[in-house]
């Protein structure tokens, strides 16, 4: 019987730290953990490093690797294009002269991509990352680390399209390329010889988990079907060690084929329920209350979570008219009646009341649908404000032990909202 290995691994990323989660995974490869994962690929001529973490992060990778290993770099490689992947590549090219960055086609259309929405998606992400970057900053200082490394935009001197190859101090080591899974230049590395692969965060942040179709801080859809097609990619190269773009690998051939088939499975099976659905006429509410997991293919939801891909899903085929009100085809948002429903209400008061008799009877989302019409029109409305803050702390402790892990997004969300509203700066 399969324990689902989510139950049992951490979820969320953190910053690299000086002298900690750092180690060697065997006796030729060193890893150091940060937003994402560092490797260190060591060989009689010399090291192959996969990613390079944030910018700020790189002088931190670099002491932690230095720890258990003095190699000169030859190669490094970036698993995507995600600026916690590719940030510090010009850092290790000046301390290695020579180094040669390998990635994936798709790299550059990625970087412009996410170079185009920077300033969008940095006031997005900082909910979820503000506050704790600022302790990580402090923790830098203290350390005697101040004149913090900036981020790259990296130009790679290799790129391929579908599969590179090449060897190293004789290390076989083969790139492959897995499109759209993660980003558009997503590859894995596999090392034959050794039936070891690294994923980077091919299947997602925390492993074991359902996959990120659409990221709340902001994204462009992932296709649920090519998500899955990756798994396979994966498990067909039958490894017996995955090395994972977070915390720490994934051990067992028999393990990683299970982890992998639940994982392709669970993908499968919400992207048919959704299809169907749609195809017999069901609203995205109703799919998203009815479709859920059989215990064979479980997986986690401490990332992605089922009701934002089936949404996902839905609007990655049918866009955002979903055919319910001729108000989605204009310009005017619901908040710009709600003073008019507090009016015809007799004021915010009633609102309010029914709010917290949704409360007590534990529906929540329909309370918060009802402060928000109050909020909207009066933001330092203090009655309904209270009550808002205690919905979210409800929801808060919920969300928190949800799916036995958490759901990394939604927990940071909850709390900063939270934050806001206690604070007063949060409508």
């Amino acid at each position: 019987m399969r324990e689902p290995i989510y139950k049992s691994r951490r979820v969320g990323p953190a910053a690299a730290e000086f002298d900690q989660n750092c180690g060697r995974v065997n006796d030729f490869i060193v890893m150091s953990e940060g937003n994402s994962n560092v490797y260190l690929i060591e060989t009689p001529e010399g090291g192959i490093l996969l990613n390079t973490g944030m910018g700020f992060e790189a002088p931190v990778h670099r002491h932690n690797l230095a720890k258990f290993s003095d190699v000169p770099f030859r190669y490094v490689i970036t698993t995507q294009g995600h600026v916690d992947h590719l940030g510090g590549v010009q850092y290790f090219r000046d301390l290695h002269p020579g180094l040669t960055y390998i990635a994936q086609a798709g790299n550059a259309e990625h970087q412009a991509y996410d170079a185009r929405l920077q300033t969008f998606r940095s006031a997005r992400s900082a909910f979820r990352f503000q506050d704790e970057f600022k302790e990580v900053f402090k923790r830098y200082a203290q350390a005697g680390y101040t004149q913090i490394n900036p981020q790259d935009q990296p130009t790679p001197d290799v790129t391929f399209e579908d599969r590179h190859e090449f060897s190293l101090g004789g290390l076989d080591v083969v790139l492959i390329a897995v499109p759209g899974a993660e980003t558009n230049d997503s590859l894995v590395v596999w090392l034959p010889q050794h039936r070891i692969v690294f994923t980077g965060n091919l299947f997602g942040c925390p492993f074991g988990h359902f996959p990120n179709l659409v990221t709340i801080r902001g994204d462009r859809y992932r296709d649920a079907l090519t998500c899955a097609a990756a798994a396979q990619v994966v498990m067909d190269l039958k490894p017996e060690l995955l090395v994972y773009g977070h915390h720490e690998p994934v051990v067992g051939a028999e393990v990683i084929e299970a982890e992998l088939t639940a994982y392709r499975d669970a993908i499968h099976h919400v992207h048919d329920g959704v299809v169907n659905g749609m195809n017999t006429g069901k609203d995205l509410a109703t799919l998203q209350n009815e479709i859920s997991l059989p215990a064979a293919c479980e997986v986690g939801q401490g990332y992605g979570k089922l009701i934002w891909s089936i949404r996902a899903i839905w609007e990655n085929y049918a866009g955002w008219f979903k055919h319910e009100s001729t108000t989605e085809l204009y310009a005017v948002p619901q908040r710009e009646v709600h003073a008019d429903l507090i009016e015809l209400a007799g004021g915010a008061d009633a609102l309010i009341a029914r709010a917290q008799a949704k409360s007590d009877a534990g529906e929540y989302e329909k309370a918060l649908h009802l402060l928000d019409i109050v909020l909207n029109a009066e933001p330092q409305n203090a009655a309904a404000r209270a009550l808002t803050i205690t919905v979210h702390e409800t929801l808060l402790e919920s969300a928190k032990t949800e799916h036995v892990t958490g759901n990394f997004w939604l927990v940071g969300w909850l709390q900063n909202r939270i934050k806001h509203l206690k604070s007063g700066t949060a409508g």
